[in-house]
């Protein structure tokens, strides 16, 4: 498997002892080395989703959802939903293409990425995402420069340490016939995003690394709508400002007899302008008439995280805070009506532990809070989603896995609950 969907699978590959990455279908072609690989992957789920249905705001059963642990489409209180889908790995089909010319390391990836679930008779889903096309030259002297759409780099060593990459997490009861559930996300990291990018990583220096870039500007939104209201949050127009964001991560990775491990920090900030209160959230692209006086405004995020494997057993730990950068995705719910920040901070903790059978267990919990402001913020409490996730990740071959996994997701707004409980079962199949 090539070095980038490596990185698309590198959590689950640290969640499983067996070779789940092997390399991939390798064909000489020139000058050039070609690499296809991927995974397919399906799972059989089903969801008890239970609460209150709220009055306040953010209601946890109404909207889209992505503020609240990404009911989406928003589930009936006290009902189960049957599902066959994706999990939070999409399924993936790679090309890339290496080659070495003039003292450089040339080399490119492209990707598509369909779902497995279709939702209506007679219509096949056209559910699909094209999750990478960039170019990268270098040399292990120097480092390397990536061009194109890629992972982004803020929050990336989260999801790929994430033992739900393997497997669906949260969001089977409401993301049925799209291209992948949420794993995590939401309940203890940001999601990292598929970014374009212009951006350069350093030589390998004894295990230290480290990665700078400029990624495209994104628009503030919101999806959290005041109850009873179409008059939803700040939101921004212009793809977020006059410049690009910021991004940049370092990372130790180290080996000590039976102890492996990585530690890491990475950062992201935002210039974000043009930001309006619209008068009705459907049609907030007409209200730049209706933009905040002196608005404008600064979205920053960093996190720290570490992981160590020993004897079988495999611990992580992270955390992560920020100002505007919202919750679950990035920019979402980050602004007040007022324009004004709110604060994002959250993470997890996991531990896996491989049997004799290689069979891998684990167990984890994460937390992501999107907080109110002052008394001026509509929002009159904080927005807490969190989630307990037990799974089991055995190898059948080196490159097929049964995966069964639990999830508890609990999505909380004062004194409001909302949970969703899925239980899965499937496989996963790289190549």
């Amino acid at each position: 498997m090539n070095k980038n969907i490596k990185l698309a699978v590198a959590g689950a590959v640290l969640a499983l002892s067996a070779s789940a990455a092997q390399a991939g279908i390798i064909i000489p072609a020139g000058d050039w080395t070609l690499d296809i690989g991927g995974n397919v992957n399906t799972y059989v789920t089903s969801t008890r989703n239970t609460g209150t249905a709220t009055t306040g705001y953010a209601t946890l059963w109404s909207g889209s959802g992505q503020g609240d642990a990404l009911f989406n489409p928003a589930p009936v209180p006290n009902k189960s939903t049957a599902n066959i889908t994706t999990g939070l790995l999409p399924n993936y089909l790679s090309v890339s293409g290496s080659t070495r010319q003039n003292d450089l390391d040339v080399a490119f990836t492209i990707s598509i990425n369909p779902g497995s679930s279709t939702m209506n008779s007679g219509i096949q889903s056209a559910k699909q995402e094209n999750r990478q096309a960039f170019l990268t030259f270098g040399d292990k002297s120097w480092g390397s420069i990536k061009l194109g759409k890629d992972l982004g780099i803020f929050a990336s060593d989260a999801i790929l340490n994430d033992m739900t990459l393997l497997g669906v997490g949260s969001g089977a009861g409401g993301l049925a016939g799209n291209t992948t559930t949420t794993g995590r996300i939401g309940t203890g990291f940001m999601y990292a995003d598929w970014k374009a990018q212009a951006a350069y990583t350093t030589p390998n220096f004894g295990g230290f690394q480290a990665t700078v870039g400029t990624t495209q500007a994104w628009d503030a939104w919101s999806n959290i709508v005041a109850a009873g209201s179409s008059a939803g949050d700040a939101v921004s127009g212009g793809r977020g400002g006059s410049q690009n964001a910021y991004e940049g991560k370092a990372s130790y990775s180290f080996a000590a007899n039976d102890v492996t491990g990585k530690i890491w920090v990475s950062g992201m900030y935002q210039k974000v302008e043009n930001l309006y209160a619209p008068t009705n959230a459907s049609t907030a692209a007409a209200a730049y008439s209706a933009k905040l006086t002196g608005a404008d405004d600064n979205v920053w995020a960093t996190d720290i995280g570490a992981n160590v494997n020993v004897a079988g057993f495999g611990f992580t730990g992270y955390y992560y805070t920020g100002e505007g950068i919202g919750q679950t995705v990035q920019m979402n719910g980050g602004f007040d009506r007022a324009g004004k920040t709110r604060d994002s901070k959250g993470g997890y903790v996991q531990a896996t532990y491989v049997l004799p059978t290689k069979t891998k267990l684990g167990l984890s919990w994460g937390e992501s809070k999107l907080e109110k402001n002052g008394s001026g913020d509509t929002m009159t409490a904080n927005l807490e989603d969190s989630m307990w996730a037990a799974g089991l990740y055995h190898p059948i071959t080196k490159h097929l896995n049964l995966v069964a996994e639990y999830s508890d997701v609990e999505s909380k707004y004062g004194t409001a609950t909302a949970k969703g409980r899925t239980g899965s079962l499937g496989a996963i199949l790289f190549f």
